[in-house]
């Protein structure tokens, strides 16, 4: 019996849209320190939660008469539902960019990008957490000390992949072989 020997390429495993190793990152204007990856990530997920949901649908095309329940909704006395108003276009491509962070997390290391990625989304109204530090835990079967701290390291590991990113100033980083440059390109 042989067994083989699978050898995944950069994206290929999980499918995260990086391909050939590279990876779509600016790096930012200046080094950023941990509170500012946290504030800059929690403003990104409050940008993508503030975004419209709607747009063009059926839904607009079906004739639908609505039943009146009781006099309060016939006279239009419901309370309104508040919504955030909708980002501006330097919101977006700051959430855009602060998002594309998570890419240069390695995707051995998925859990800490999923760890990430959830702590980012603040509701835009209350900025309150959608995954609290116990919810999170559940989900992941592990105590909320422990996800903290592998926050902070996913938070320290973005802060080292950037900071290569700005070294290098190319579009790539290597940073101790975490993920490939380009090819032609070396660090």
């Amino acid at each position: 019996m042989t067994s083989e020997t699978r050898v995944w390429r950069i994206g290929q495993a999980l499918q995260s849209g990086v391909r050939d190793g590279r990876v779509g990152v600016r790096a930012p204007a200046r080094l950023l320190g941990a509170e500012e990856i946290v504030l800059r990530l929690e403003e990104a997920g409050a940008t993508l939660l503030a975004m419209p949901s709607s747009g063009p649908s059926t839904r607009l095309r079906q004739m639908r008469y609505d039943v009146v329940q009781t006099a309060m909704e016939a006279y239009g006395w419901e309370t309104e539902r508040l919504r955030a108003p909708a980002p501006d276009a330097a919101a977006i491509s700051a959430m855009d960019e602060a998002l594309g962070w998570l890419a240069l997390i390695p995707e051995a290391k998925f859990v800490l990008r999923r760890i990430l990625g959830a702590r980012a989304l603040i509701h835009p109204l209350t900025r309150r957490h959608l995954f609290p530090w116990r919810r999170l835990a559940a989900v992941l079967g592990a105590d909320h000390k422990s996800v903290q701290r592998w926050h902070r390291d996913g938070i320290d590991l973005l802060r080292v992949n950037l900071a290569a990113l700005e070294k290098v100033g190319s579009g790539c980083a290597e940073a101790a072989g975490r993920f490939a440059c380009p090819v032609g390109k070396s660090v």
